[in-house]
């Protein structure tokens, strides 16, 4: 491990970190103005359907509550449905096909798993459809509620480079521990990672990306395989959820040539937060799911009301460290009561 011999460079991460601090995108913090003026005509009896990648861990369990907060309030019936795993690629094939046929709802949210089969299950509908988290590329799909994911990795992985530098690093080398090979919305984080590294100043080592399909235990396997393959220790470890990065990260804990690596996770969920103040994980990119939530279903209703609906309706990001780690875990706690 290439580290300078002095490290008071350390102190300097604070400032070094402050403009990443205030978000990207255009939010200022997650979920801020999630609940903005929405359209209710037409609302009385409408029924929407939302179909989740999962509803297994603690993220889309945001954005579900989100999603169900907006019903709530304005009189509508939202079913929340999600396969058992992101790679139940068949179950919901099957939830998305029942919605489409049964004739039982207004409108449909969904957040599709394989984009290409989404594309074609609802080719020709005429249900208001939006997407939410991964964009659906389809005329259908009148319009993505999320983060745009390569400019909020691109901030986060300039924010990493930093830190790296500010611990002592000067061979700044970063490895991405990615979720589902072929997943848009991975792939974005990637190429954002990449971005972000790159003009930084550092090294994305592309041939070397683990692919762990968004699980902690796969993320074990990966940090291990890195290890082995990096007995020196690397810079920065980014990846694409914060399950991964808090796995990654205490894997990597006995590993002295590990201790002053950069893990930097994606969603900024209370488990990472907490990681976070804890001094496992180091950093995250923290989306809005619950504003993703409750702006996706708020999308649907306006299309219903035959609104016409932005074709990207951002929901922000923010880059969360130790500085802010509390208030972004009793702002996602909130959210759950």
């Amino acid at each position: 491990m290439k580290l300078t011999k002095r490290l008071l460079a350390v102190t300097l991460a604070g400032g070094l970190l402050a403009g990443a601090l205030t978000g990207c995108g255009n939010a200022s913090t997650p979920a801020e103005n999630s609940q903005a003026d929405s359209s209710t005509s037409k609302s009385d009896n409408l029924k929407i359907s939302v179909i989740l990648n999962t509803l297994s861990s603690e993220y889309w369990g945001y954005v579900s509550a989100g999603a169900k907060a907006y019903g709530q309030e304005h009189g509508i019936e939202v079913n929340v449905q999600g396969p058992p795993s992101e790679t139940s690629y068949d179950e919901q094939q099957n939830m998305i096909e029942t919605t489409l046929t049964s004739g039982d709802y207004d409108g449909m949210v969904i957040s599709a798993l394989q984009a290409d089969t989404a594309k074609t299950l609802v080719s020709g509908s005429k249900l208001p459809i939006v997407s939410v988290n991964s964009r659906l590329d389809a005329p259908e799909s009148l319009s993505f509620v999320g983060t745009g994911n390569e400019a909020a990795a691109a901030e986060g992985a300039k924010a990493a480079v930093e830190l790296a530098k500010a611990r002592g690093w000067t061979e700044i080398k970063a490895i991405n521990i990615a979720g589902v090979q072929g997943d848009p919305t991975h792939a974005e984080r990637t190429n954002g990672f990449k971005e972000g590294v790159e003009n930084a100043g550092g090294t994305f080592l592309s041939n070397e990306t683990q692919y762990a399909d968004s699980l902690a235990d796969k993320a074990v396997t990966s940090m291990e395989g890195i290890m082995q393959m990096h007995p020196e220790g690397i810079a920065i470890i980014l990846c694409n959820n914060d399950d991964m990065a808090i796995a990654a990260a205490r894997t990597a804990q006995s590993n002295a040539a590990y201790k002053n690596t950069v893990f930097c996770g994606f969603d900024g969920i209370q488990s990472a937060c907490e990681s976070i103040i804890e001094g496992v994980e180091t950093m995250s990119v923290a989306q809005d799911p619950y504003g993703m939530g409750y702006k996706s279903v708020e999308a649907c209703v306006k299309a219903i009301n035959g609104e016409k609906l932005d074709e990207f309706i951002d929901t922000g990001c923010s880059v969360i460290t130790q500085d802010n780690a509390q208030k972004q875990l009793d702002t996602l706690k909130g959210y759950l009561k």
